[in-house]
Order: structure tokens, then C-alpha cells, then sequence
């Protein structure tokens, strides 16, 4: 029994961090209607800043504002030089974006900061503590890394659950995501609204580029997380915040139980593909996830 606690809460802790990223995800596609393939990109990019400018001698503290506003200035960027062109075009158009703007990235931080790996230490607890031994009789190891990433993450959704539902610009962006011409048409300054979700988006990759550098260090394969964050979304929905995190407990959990209780069964790797499998499951049954509004259309 204790193993299977703690191979299910190592799982949990897991899920929080795919979650993390499923939250950039969450703003892009709440405020545009439109999947956002460089999200992945931005948690590296974001990372590879923050790393940078520690290995330049740069404070820990001074270094996440650097690169917050090195964020905020990418979010206007992509507006003036992007999305200010696709007003009112087909989701296609966006989406297609995009995925330019990923791999202009991800080309971008190489040339700045090149390609090899960084250990990224800036004090975070990576041991593992003993939890639930008076309980059970047996010791849990939890990864306290993992459970900082947890309260991090639990924090926050807390603040973009209640930016979006009680402050103006929230729910400016759910009237964008509904209908760009409809949101200008009241009055809704569509460019702001963009760069501002953009910024917001920045600012939650640059907190999962922290946890995922510390726990894997900031290397290229960091954005490979994004395609984690999108079995994660369809489970939790496109569309909602607190979804985004019940999704990635979802998948982390059920992928750490499968790899150690069917792996031997059936083999090796589950990991690899057991999220993607739950996410077509869920296609079938229930595409809109457990959180996402049901889309009607009628003629």
C-alpha cells in the first residue's frame, strides 16, 4: 500500500508540472479561440533568458524581472509583427502562425544562449523527505521539488481563475475568444487584449521553465513538454483554468501507475504513449473535457 501511495502521489506532482505549461495553453486559447503550438517554445525561451542571465552574474530576483520584461516584450512583438495581421481570419491562419512563431524561438534562444545544457540552481529543495510513515507503518518518499511545483501551480490557477471571472479584462478575453469583430465592435481593444494574454502566457512559462530547468535542467528538450500539456487539455478542457490542472493530475498519475503496474505486463515505455490513449479515449466520450463548455451550433 505505501508504494502505491507513493508512486501515485510521485504521479500527482508530475501532473502539476505538465500542468504548468497546460496553463500557457489555457490563456492563449481562452483569448483567441486558437491552439497555441508556441507555447512549448516560450517555456524554453523564457528559461534559457532567466538561466542566461544567472550565469551572467546576474541576482536570482533580477533575473526573473529581466525576464518577465524580456516576456512582456515578446508578447508585443508577436502582436505588432504577427497577430495585428490575422484580425478576423480563419483559426487556421492563426494556428499556422504559430507554429512559426515555436520554431523561430527555439532558433532564436540557440543563437543567443547556444544549445548546451543548464543546470539551473537557484535554491530549490531537490531531496526527497519521508511523508505518511506514522500512517502506514512504511516510508513515502515525495520529491520535494514536486511539491513546491504543487504550490506553485495551486497559486497560480487561484489568481487566473479569479483574474478571469471577476476583473474587466478577463472577461474582455472571453469576449475576444468569442468573436474578435463582435469584442471591437463594443468598444474591446483587441490589440491589447492579445498582448496582454500573450504577457500573462510569457510569465506562467517562465514559472514551468523554472520548475521543469531545476528538475531536468534547461536544455532544448523542454519544449518537447508542451506535447504532454496537450493530452492534459483535453482531458481538462481548452477553455478552463482549473481544468487545465485536474487534467495534468489525471495524466501524471495515470501514466506513473501504468508504467510500474502494467510495464511488466505488458512492457516497457507506457509512459511514452499512455496520455495520448487516454486523450482519444476522451475524444470519443466527452471531446470538450471535463471542464470545456459544450460547443452548440445552430443553423
Amino acid at each position: 500500500m505505501a508504494f502505491f501511495l507513493e508512486v501515485l502521489t510521485g504521479g500527482l506532482l508530475t501532473g502539476v508540472l505538465y500542468s504548468l505549461v497546460a496553463l500557457g495553453f489555457v490563456l492563449i486559447f481562452k483569448a483567441s479561440g486558437v491552439f497555441n503550438f508556441a507555447q512549448g517554445a516560450m517555456v524554453l525561451f523564457a528559461a534559457l533568458f532567466f538561466v542566461g542571465f544567472i550565469d551572467l552574474g546576474v541576482p536570482v530576483v533580477l533575473s526573473a524581472i529581466l525576464t518577465i520584461a524580456v516576456m512582456i516584450l515578446l508578447a508585443y512583438l508577436i502582436e505588432r509583427l504577427v497577430l495585428s495581421h490575422l484580425v478576423n481570419q480563419e483559426a487556421i491562419s492563426l494556428f499556422m502562425a504559430t507554429i512559426g512563431i515555436s520554431y523561430f524561438l527555439d532558433g532564436f534562444g540557440q543563437t543567443i544562449w547556444g544549445s548546451d545544457i543548464r543546470r539551473l540552481d537557484i535554491g530549490l529543495p531537490q531531496d526527497a523527505f519521508v511523508f505518511g510513515a506514522s500512517v502506514l507503518g512504511d516510508d513515502i518518499f515525495v520529491n520535494e521539488l514536486d511539491v513546491v511545483a504543487a504550490v506553485v501551480a495551486g497559486a497560480l490557477v487561484a489568481v487566473l481563475a479569479v483574474f478571469f471571472s471577476k476583473t474587466k479584462i478577463g472577461r474582455a478575453l472571453r469576449a475576444v475568444a468569442d468573436d474578435h469583430q463582435a469584442a471591437m465592435s463594443v468598444g474591446i481593444p483587441l490589440r491589447s487584449i492579445w498582448m496582454i494574454v500573450w504577457a500573462v502566457a510569457g510569465i506562467v512559462g517562465l514559472v514551468a521553465g523554472i520548475m521543469w530547468g531545476a528538475k531536468l535542467g534547461v536544455q532544448f528538450s523542454l519544449s518537447l513538454v508542451a506535447l504532454k500539456a496537450l493530452p492534459v487539455l483535453i482531458l481538462g478542457g481548452f477553455t478552463s483554468v482549473p481544468g487545465a490542472i485536474v487534467g495534468g493530475l489525471m495524466i501524471g498519475a495515470g501514466e506513473k501507475l501504468a508504467e510500474v503496474y502494467l510495464g511488466p505486463v505488458i512492457g516497457g515505455a507506457i509512459e511514452d504513449w499512455f496520455a495520448y490513449m487516454l486523450a482519444m479515449i476522451f475524444l470519443l466520450f466527452r471531446p470538450q473535457g471535463l471542464f470545456g463548455e459544450k460547443i452548440i451550433e445552430r443553423i
